[in-house]
């Protein structure tokens, strides 16, 4: 069995982390660290009845994995206690993503700390890094933005068949991806009839995204974000547009992305057929609800022939393949497991 401390496991990302392994047939939890130890029931209603409890994060023990669920400062100091007592780190947070150290460190106003750690981390899609989290002890989890959009978009940019520098991306985010801890513009009588832009210039995400995009170019790629708070809860939708060097035909579009994705059994390409002379034509184009709770991602597609657009519709849970669940898969990689091994569940529907 792998053993499993979460650090911050009191938040939505460590407790999803927490809900999943506990279900998980090849992990056992070590620890839970909280900077206020109890029952965890205090925090996750879910989860009473189990009898765990909350640890102060200066009691933790030597374990086999450690996810971080913890603020960036926060995450460096910890991976560097947890890899000095032998284990392997799986940060859920944002230490770890970026493989240049100046664009880190402005982009997240600090010096990082754990360069040298930084230097061997993964970045945690699977998808396009599978056999290197394999060899890992260090794994950077994506952001959620991030993945919809870099899966989205990656057989486009690898096959060099759109435009580069002309990648535009609309996030809309429910509120889970704001985490616990209150604020504003994710309080309901705020969000609950409202739609939120924030930080759309310079979001984060988007290093992540022209990073992972012109690793697959080999060249660089520029992506235009405009992140967005909408009134529900979990998930995320990024609609993807993109601008052929060529003519290309939906059917073709599908069939390419299906190639692509082949081998990858948590990204699914929604090839629903259009209905003929519908006045509302929804059915070709998966929804956020339908991810809910689960690891995997939907992609549809769409492509304006008349004005020569491509339009991908990217949909994951922000806590599940876009959070604590692909930690999981990553740890599974990282254990010589099948990358699926407790992570097989589907969204409930309705939601």
């Amino acid at each position: 069995m792998i053993k499993v401390g979460i650090f911050g496991a009191t938040g939505y990302m460590g407790g999803e982390a927490l809900r999943v392994l506990l279900e998980h047939p090849e992990a056992e939890i070590a620890w839970l660290a909280s900077r206020n130890p109890g029952p965890i029931e205090e925090h996750h209603p879910n989860l009473y009845g189990l009898g765990l409890r909350l640890i102060h994060s200066d009691e933790i023990t030597p374990c086999d994995v450690a996810f971080l669920a913890l603020p960036t400062g926060a995450s460096l100091d910890a991976a560097a206690r947890v890899v000095e007592m032998g284990a392997k780190v799986i940060d859920l947070g944002a230490a770890f993503r970026l493989n240049d150290r100046e664009t880190w460190e402005a982009v997240y106003g600090m010096a990082h700390s754990q360069w040298s750690l930084a230097e061997e981390a993964v970045y945690g899609i699977t998808e396009l890094h599978g056999d290197e989290v394999k060899g890992s002890r260090i794994v950077g989890n994506p952001g959620c933005f991030s993945s919809a959009a870099i899966l989205g978009l990656a057989p486009l940019l690898k096959h060099d068949l759109v435009d580069e520098r002309k990648l535009v991306v609309n996030g809309l985010s429910g509120t889970a991806g704001a985490g616990a801890e209150l604020s504003r513009a994710a309080h309901h009588p705020e969000i609950g009839n409202n739609i939120v832009a924030y930080n759309v210039v310079n979001h984060r995400h988007t290093y992540e995204m022209e990073q992972e995009l012109s690793l697959l170019a080999n060249k660089q790629v520029s992506v235009h974000f405009t992140p967005v708070y909408v009134p529900i809860v979990r998930g995320i939708l990024d609609v993807c547009y993109a601008f052929p060097r060529r003519s290309i035909t939906r059917d073709a579009l599908l069939e390419f992305y299906r190639d692509f994705y082949r081998d990858d059994e948590f990204i699914k390409i929604y090839d629903c057929p259009k209905e003929d002379n519908a006045s509302w034509q929804y059915r070709p184009y998966p929804w956020v609800s339908a991810v809910a709770g689960t690891n995997y991602c939907y992609i549809g597609l769409d492509v304006d022939e008349e004005r020569g657009r491509i339009v991908v519709f990217s949909v994951l849970d922000s806590l599940g393949k876009g959070g604590a669940q692909v930690g999981v898969e990553n740890m599974n990689l990282m254990f010589g497991l099948g990358r699926a091994t407790g992570l097989s569940r589907r969204g409930g529907h309705p939601v």
